[in-house]
């Protein structure tokens, strides 16, 4: 379950998962509050959450690819039980002290968080690379959001840069607003348009 600042981190990561489209671990359990600047903060009863699941993966068996990430600034306050620190020692069980949130989803996700470089864009194959082209994806969802397909930027016809072109967006568009009556298909004319029934205007001929 997610309940109270401990599970904060938690939740960043479920979201941060769903933006990139990359699937997380499901043999690592998760504690640790995070602040806003993406740093984790110490948590309560880290010993008795690491050795609860510890015994949950024992009971169905240690694969060696299970493990508890938490804050770092808990690591000194830990008394763990033999049984748990024999099979960390033993490479069965795994205890994960992290920082910051690009730390503990790289180990989530077996991906590199990556850092934003010069050009303000993050490396290509990376977490947040990824999260970034989901939240643009998401923007331009937002923005179109109703419109009639005539009335979508053009920005978004010829695709606003190379960031872009490298994602498809595959919402489909908005159907077309059905037309009024007397409405030109091709724009508005000058010319009245004639019933059907009625009979072709006199040709005007010189005297």
């Amino acid at each position: 379950g997610i309940e109270g600042d401990s599970a904060s981190s938690t939740e960043v990561y479920a979201l941060l998962s769903a933006l990139s489209d990359l699937p997380i671990k499901q043999g690592i359990a998760v504690t640790g509050s995070v602040n806003q600047n993406g740093e984790i903060q110490a948590i309560g009863g880290a010993t008795a959450k690491v050795e609860g699941f510890f015994d949950i993966c024992k009971e169905k068996g240690l694969t060696g690819q299970q493990g508890v990430i938490i804050p770092e600034a808990n690591v000194n306050t830990l008394m763990l039980r033999e049984d748990v620190v024999q099979a960390v020692a033993d490479g069965r069980f795994h205890i994960y002290p992290v920082r910051t949130v690009d730390e503990g989803i790289a180990i989530l996700t077996g991906v590199t968080a990556g850092e934003r470089g010069e050009d303000s864009k993050f490396p290509e194959e990376t977490v947040n690379r990824l999260v970034d082209r989901g939240l643009r994806r998401l923007a331009k969802r937002l923005k179109n959001f109703g419109r009639p397909p005539k009335q979508k930027d053009d920005e978004e016809e010829a695709g606003e840069d190379a960031e872009d072109d490298s994602t498809e967006d595959d919402t489909p568009e908005p159907p077309a607003e059905p037309g009024l009556p007397g409405d030109h298909p091709d724009g508005p004319t000058d010319e009245p348009e004639l019933p059907a029934n009625d009979p072709e205007p006199p040709v005007e001929t010189e005297e």
